[in-house]
């Protein structure tokens, strides 16, 4: 699996995000869309939406987190094969 998150250093939701990675030892690569020229431009034409943060899981944009809502645990984990007991 290839996995790459969209985000920002001064986002909450994408910290928590890259903790739950973290957590479960999932490896990606990270793009900080605040020092990456052309990143929320990539975002907007892939997702519609000026929203971090993003996960492109094998080329599936995919947003972790509903505004309102927070981060999605069970979708994600179910989406990166990660077993909840």
């Amino acid at each position: 699996m290839e996995l790459t998150v969209y985000s920002s250093a001064t986002c909450p939701d994408c910290r928590e995000a890259k903790r739950f990675l973290a957590q479960h030892n999932i490896p990606y690569k990270e793009i900080d869309v605040a020092t990456t020229p052309g990143a929320i431009d990539e975002i907007v034409k892939r997702s519609g939406k000026r929203a971090i943060p993003q996960f492109v899981i094998d080329g599936e944009w995919v947003q972790p987190y509903r505004p309102g809502k927070g981060f999605l645990y069970a979708e994600m984990s179910k989406r990166l094969g990660i077993k909840i007991p």
